[in-house]
């Protein structure tokens, strides 16, 4: 395909920042366009299982602590997310997806699950979903390090690293690119320290990683490929 139709296609403001990066190569910029999408693809896969693994693991641990519909039953009158107006944008979302599944008479606690976005399972590490769930989370790490004078792993830690995923994997649901630093210019370095979390949280949550996205993680390949675009 000839630039002036891929442009026309893509649009001349989304494809003005590859061109820039590629030196006004307009060749080279639908390579780079290509191997953007490329690697969005794959992190987005790493990030459903990473996602999937961290809901599960809280689920586990707050099932342990709080019954079978924890979840559910924080929304309701008197419940935990309800009596706190610091955790009320949590408790809409929760309740917005419950009452849906109510109206459809469709509930149970693992659509309810299901219905949650990466954003809600972040913010069980915030300071006041934290204290609310009985500081029982950071128990889904048993292979967390010990906390130093210099470094402590503690709750607001892991929010840290959970919400720099998170904003990685909103730039790709929003089709944002992920190969460019700041500036204009390719580098893939901030999607490489996204994987490294991961693989670091995995780890710390007993899971391998690597059997786990077995025939899946193709990303340092992807990456080595944008760098020699």
């Amino acid at each position: 395909m000839k630039f002036t139709e891929f442009e026309e296609t893509i649009s001349p403001e989304r494809m003005h920042r590859y061109v820039l990066a590629c030196g006004n190569d307009t060749r080279r910029a639908m390579t780079l366009y290509r191997y953007n999408l490329k690697l969005s693809q794959e992190m987005f896969t790493l990030i459903s299982c990473f996602e999937v693994s961290l809901r599960n693991r809280i689920d586990r641990e707050m099932k342990a602590n709080f019954g079978t519909d924890w979840l559910r039953d924080f929304i309701l009158p008197g419940g935990r997310f309800d009596t706190d107006p610091r955790v009320d944008g949590t408790r809409k979302i929760i309740k917005k997806a419950y009452e849906g599944l109510i109206r459809s008479n469709s509930y149970s606690h693992t659509k309810l699950l299901a219905e949650m976005e990466f954003g809600v399972w972040k913010f069980m590490y915030n300071n006041v979903q934290y204290r609310l769930a009985n500081r029982c989370l950071l128990n889904i790490f048993p292979n967390k390090p010990t906390s130093t004078a210099q470094q402590q792993y503690d709750n607001t830690f892991v929010f840290g690293e959970l919400d720099n995923i998170n904003r990685i994997r909103n730039r790709i649901a929003h089709h944002e690119p992920v190969c460019f630093g700041t500036p204009a210019c390719i580098d893939t370095q901030r999607v490489l320290d996204c994987y490294a979390r991961m693989m670091r949280l995995f780890q710390w949550m007993g899971i391998n990683a690597s059997t786990l996205l077995y025939g899946l993680d193709h990303v340092g390949r992807v990456c080595s490929k944008i760098m020699c675009v």
